[in-house]
């Protein structure tokens, strides 16, 4: 990985914010994803993920950092925050703007418990494919605290696969159709591929039902996305 995504984010920090970073999967065109929106505060956030901020107590784990956009709103209502990202530039980034526990560490890889692990911003994508859910929903569960909770966001995308006349063109022989192959560049750089999973409610529901997990909806977003708490 070149990490891309963390040099965009260091750019942007150190005022070299010249043009954003460009995303695309094997079913939709590019599509810019604006540097500005990746430090954006509690009131420019969607209202899943401000609504998973006010949720969250107790000591909380906060997967896929970022920027630390949402470890800051919570480090500043006197809740204790970590943060983890796989990316050394979000890390860094993360460290600058004063999140005071920030670790380079895959979620596989974290070991301690909490109340509270946040997965936000399609936080499903993590688990890259179907097939790897259950083994990220029993690592999870192994990191709540009693009465813990995963606050955590996706989206159905089955109308991304809808044509004019409302018909469906999923291949059925293929795999699920959440999973999708996504392709991010930078300044004409192009980062490795990764696998990115969008996962259903009722898909994810089903999923947890096997993991000895809860799993409520706590809300519809506004655009065929969901936020789900898992107990």
């Amino acid at each position: 990985m070149k990490d891309l995504f963390g040099k965009a984010l260091l750019d942007y920090y150190h005022g070299n914010y010249t043009e954003d970073i460009i995303t695309a999967t094997n079913i939709s065109d590019e599509d810019e994803l604006p540097l500005p929106y990746l430090f954006r505060d509690f009131k420019n956030m969607p209202k899943l993920e401000q609504k998973a901020l006010q949720l969250a107590k107790g000591s909380i784990l906060d997967v896929g950092c970022g920027s630390g956009s949402h470890s800051l709103y919570l480090q500043n209502k006197g809740l204790v925050v970590k943060a983890i990202d796989i990316s050394k530039g979000a890390v860094e980034v993360s460290q600058k703007r004063g999140v005071k526990k920030v670790q380079q560490l895959d979620l596989l890889d974290e070991s301690e418990q909490f109340d509270t692990i946040l997965l936000l911003m399609n936080g499903t994508g993590i688990f890259q494919e179907i097939n790897q859910v259950a083994k990220y929903l029993k690592h999870l569960k192994s990191l709540l605290r009693p009465n813990g909770q995963i606050l955590i966001d996706s989206s159905d995308i089955q109308y991304m696969y809808q044509d004019e006349d409302g018909g469906l063109w999923i291949d059925t022989n293929a795999g699920y159709y959440g999973e999708l192959d996504y392709f991010l560049s930078y300044k004409g750089e192009e980062e490795t591929p990764i696998k990115w999973l969008y996962l259903d409610f009722e898909t994810l529901f089903v999923a947890c039902k096997s993991a000895g997990l809860n799993c409520e909806k706590i809300m519809d977003g506004e655009h065929f996305d969901y936020l789900g708490k898992l107990s």
